[in-house]
């Protein structure tokens, strides 16, 4: 008999079960479509909504994410801020900037969300701050440098979240032999022998791999 599961119709399920998207996330989808060339950048609706209640769960001081494209993960995640915090993204594209400050503002978020425009191995090190969360959502070459970078950064216990771990399947033996894909799985083992974390990958959307610092 035929398998009921398919990827793709598990997840158009999967989110006509989940709390809709606030209206102002769903203009951010529509003008990122009109206004991009690579709107799949965006986290969407499902990988959205489990940032924002991951981050309510945690009730965070402070996050960082590196990768804002137009701000959508960034607005889900602030939802779970603590009256107090804040958020630093990092990203070195001025027009999709431009798009993510504009809906910040909308989404009534802009007073907490810190933006570093730049190269963020140059930025990371200038940041002072203690994280409870950090979301990467870059240059996946740089997943392991990012890693690393942040680590000594999150408090113990605090979280760091990758996304697209699983490179649209590529990862998954066979796996692919481009040089991204090899780059990416070596990164997911990287951190499944790492003692200073414990950690879990879902297979949610492109795949979102989150560690727990132990210590």
């Amino acid at each position: 008999m035929k398998s009921r599961w398919e990827q793709g119709a598990a997840e158009q399920y999967a989110e006509a079960h989940t709390t809709a998207e606030l209206p102002v996330l769903q203009r951010l989808v529509r003008e990122t479509h009109l206004k991009t060339t690579l709107p799949r950048m965006l986290s969407g609706h499902l990988q959205g909504a489990l940032l924002s209640l991951f981050s309510e769960m945690v009730r965070p001081t402070n996050i960082l994410e590196i990768g804002t494209f137009t701000g959508y993960s960034a607005i889900c995640l602030a939802q779970g801020l603590a009256p107090n915090g804040k958020l630093i993204t990092i990203d070195n594209n001025e027009e999709t900037l431009e798009i993510a400050r504009r809906y910040f503002a909308e989404a009534g978020i802009a007073d907490k969300i810190e933006v570093c425009v730049g190269d963020a191995a140059q930025i990371l090190p200038q940041l002072n701050e203690v994280f409870d969360m950090v979301f990467i959502d870059a240059d996946k070459r740089q997943n392991a440098t990012y890693y690393e970078m942040v680590l000594p950064k999150v408090k113990t216990g605090g979280y760091i979240l990758i996304d697209n771990v699983l490179w649209s399947g590529k990862v998954i033996p066979p796996a692919a032999t481009d040089k991204d894909t090899a780059t990416i799985a070596a990164f997911n083992r990287m951190v499944q022998q790492d003692s200073r974390v414990k950690n879990i990958l879902l297979p949610i959307r492109d795949g979102l791999m989150i560690a727990q610092k132990l210590s």
